[in-house]
């Protein structure tokens, strides 16, 4: 009886099933890296319909393309894979919800080369996000994109007309410009606004980072508000509850798309850049592209 031959005979077939094992464990491992990192970079235009009594017959069908949180994010050489997805939403302006820079990677550079294509496609207006706020590299960002031809609304409103009709878009600071105590937000935006916001009946579209405040936005009399600042909850579950938002926690409420609550709307971006949690899963990077409709 060979018992060396049997034992040796074991001894291969437990090291190949090791190995087996072990080339599984790598394969499974390079297909989800290959698979992060194909969905954190992969672009979705996400089209939404916005209607109201109150819109204009003149603004039936005007588009709003929505970027936010680029968080110094490039998306092709000189951001061209972001500028080809705008451009294919054809919209009538461009609004960008603020973060567009990072305070955790410094530079410039993307957002400007995204500013730069932006206004090719169409009217550009921005707001700030918390990222701006803390960042040195804001005022002369700022002062670059004013040049290039973007309308910052800080705490300002502009008439836009169409066919002989006018609507009112908005904008406001992040008000972590003036506070870093999140519980004194509210209150600081009901002042923004009140004082932003004019009583003239018209259709009110709002500018702003912060969408957990939509019920203060409710109470100031906007009609619809667009928002970013949560990055679609970070990590998005299979029947699409995202777990975690700066400034909601865990399980957020508003996380993406459109929200309708007491007469107002509210669309959130799910972004397109990550921040402090550096990837996502199953929450691809977007542009938004918003039409008004008038109801019946």
């Amino acid at each position: 009886m060979n018992v060396n031959g049997k034992l040796s005979s074991r001894k291969y077939r437990r090291i190949m099933v090791v190995l087996i094992v072990a080339a599984a464990v790598l394969v499974v491992f390079a297909v989800v890296c290959l698979w992060g990192a194909w969905e954190n970079t992969a672009l979705q235009l996400h089209s939404i319909a916005v209607r109201d009594e109150k819109i204009p017959d003149a603004f039936d069908g005007f588009t709003f393309a929505h970027v936010s949180d680029l968080h110094n994010t490039q998306f092709g050489e000189d951001q061209s894979r972001l500028a080809e997805l705008l451009a294919g939403a054809k919209p009538d302006v461009i609004v960008v919800t603020g973060d567009v820079i990072d305070k955790r990677r410094p530079g410039t550079e993307h957002a400007l080369d995204f500013f730069e294509r932006a206004v090719r496609i169409a009217p550009v207006y921005y707001v700030t996000g918390n990222h701006e706020a803390v960042s040195k590299e804001y005022p002369d960002l700022r002062e670059k994109m004013e040049k290039l031809g973007v309308t910052v609304l800080d705490n300002r409103a502009v008439d836009l007309e169409r066919g002989g009709a006018h609507i009112t878009l908005a904008g406001v600071d992040d008000p972590m410009f003036r506070t870093a105590e999140a519980d004194k937000n509210a209150s600081l935006m009901r002042e923004k606004l009140a004082h932003v916001l004019a009583d003239n009946g018209q259709y009110t579209v709002l500018l702003t980072h912060r969408p957990e405040l939509f019920g203060v936005y409710r109470e100031a009399g906007v009609d619809l508000a667009f928002a970013g600042h949560a990055h679609g909850g970070q990590f998005r579950l299979p029947w699409g509850k995202g777990i975690v938002a700066p400034n909601q926690g865990l399980f957020p409420k508003y996380t993406q798309g459109q929200y309708h609550e007491e007469n107002g709307d509210m669309v959130v971006s799910r972004g397109l850049g990550n921040s402090s949690i550096p990837i996502r899963l199953n929450n691809r990077p977007e542009v938004v592209a918003v039409t008004l409709k008038k109801a019946d």
